[in-house]
């Protein structure tokens, strides 16, 4: 896929590191709560105290978004995401020893949904540096380690807890230490720092000839595009923030678990339906390339109703059909968000204006993610979490039209693009 030698040696350490940086961007931001939830729940406490801090942390990105974007463009990538990493893999220390103080849980669980900005942002803004022709293929493969988690590492997760209690976030404290170091040594912000151009190609981008005009908050926020991109996208972060924050809560209310989960015949049909939602990042981030974001965009829209109807539907004891449907569905939901977001905003804005434009994006969207946990969690004790599905599955075709609206906005680097290039 890369032709030129040097290129090719710094695309694939970001191929590892950037799996790396999805995996525990999905499992830090929410899905580890389907294994701390049971466990803490186990130990007398109440849902809303387990949540709490997720639920602090989660407005604490609200304001995150925005001056983590601002600090990567002042002060570059790499500046920025190596202390955060450390600092979340102290926070996943302090929640280790968390058991038996509840300020010390309370404030590295907090740290731990907050510091998922910059491992998610980081990841972003890398790859839209450094890819254009092959973007979505990247960040395709980047991305796989969201649903890997969202499948295997709760699995993995919930082992560990009920082995060591607590105890096994130290392993996630360790991994993260390790990423950290990687990143300091081998990733650049850009290629153009090792005198190459994006996509290792032998020119700059023909795209990027003509100056752009810098962003400005005013004149970003008056444009229809980025409205667009901020309800259509805003939507599908809410849907998959509250989806998997209580998916394990969903099958406790309808008697699936745990008897139902320890079944020897469930586990295999889990495997399948993850193993074929998994490529589904690598397939979307392909559709990107040939046919443009858009109908990429279009089509993850649609594979997340793989993931909502069963669990709006499934009956009481469970359905391994609908399991089947659902994990699937998982994979692809948890796979598709993380490559298409950065995809269609670059698509919209270009890769010189993609961060300065997905600051804002991202922290008005960040306000509709702060308010799913409430949202899951206050329908959870009222005892109508189903009707939570339904509303969900309403949102999903608003954002569905809001996407069919931006058909006509051209691709910002269109030139340089796989399918612009045979236009």
């Amino acid at each position: 896929m890369f032709k030129n030698k040097r290129f090719k040696e710094h695309a694939v350490v970001f191929l590892v590191v950037g799996f790396i940086y999805m995996f525990f961007y999905a499992g830090l931001m929410n899905d580890h709560l389907n294994a701390l939830t049971p466990f803490l729940m186990s130990q007398g406490w109440s849902e809303m105290n387990i949540t709490n801090p997720v639920t602090a942390g989660a407005m604490l990105t609200t304001i995150l978004y925005l001056f983590i974007g601002a600090a990567f463009v002042k002060f570059g990538v790499k500046k920025i995401l190596v202390p955060s990493i450390i600092i979340a893999a102290l926070a996943a220390a302090g929640l280790a020893n968390g058991i038996d103080n509840y300020n010390l849980y309370f404030i590295s669980l907090l740290l731990l949904r907050a510091l998922v900005v910059p491992l998610q942002m980081g990841g972003f803004m890398l790859a839209a540096n450094w890819f254009i022709k092959y973007r979505g293929r990247v960040l395709g493969i980047i991305t796989a380690g969201s649903p890997l988690f969202s499948i295997a590492g709760i699995g993995i997760l919930i082992a560990l807890i009920e082995a060591n209690g607590l105890k096994a976030y130290y392993v996630i404290a360790i991994v993260l230490l390790i990423t950290a170091i990687l990143t300091a040594l081998w990733i650049k912000d850009t290629p153009e720092e090792l005198d190459l151009h994006p996509d290792g190609a032998d020119h700059a981008p023909v795209s990027e000839k003509h100056e752009f005009e810098p962003i400005k908050v005013k004149k970003l926020l008056s444009e229809l595009k980025a409205w667009q991109l901020i309800i259509s996208y805003g939507i599908l972060q809410f849907v998959i923030t509250a989806a998997m924050a209580f998916m394990a809560v969903r099958y406790n209310q309808i008697g699936g678990s745990p008897e139902f989960f320890e079944q020897k015949v469930v586990f295999p049909w889990l495997m399948i339906g993850a193993a074929a939602g998994i490529p589904m990042s690598y397939v979307l981030g392909w559709i990107d390339d040939k046919l443009g974001s858009i109908k990429a965009s279009l089509v993850l829209n649609v594979l997340y109703l793989f993931a909502i109807i069963p669990l709006a539907i499934m009956p009481e004891g469970g359905s391994i059909p609908l399991m089947l449907m659902w994990s699937f569905g998982v994979a692809c939901m948890t796979g598709g968000i993380p490559t298409m977001h950065p995809s269609i905003t670059s698509y919209v804005y270009g890769r010189k204006r993609y961060m300065a434009a997905n600051k804002w994006i991202m922290t008005i969207q960040a306000v509709l993610m702060a308010g799913a946990i409430p949202f899951m969690a206050s329908f959870s004790a009222a005892g109508n979490l189903e009707l939570t599905y339904y509303i969900m599955l309403g949102m999903l075709a608003i954002s569905f039209i809001t996407i069919v609206t931006m058909k006509n906005i051209p691709d910002a680097n269109l030139e340089d693009r796989d399918y612009g290039q045979s236009m």
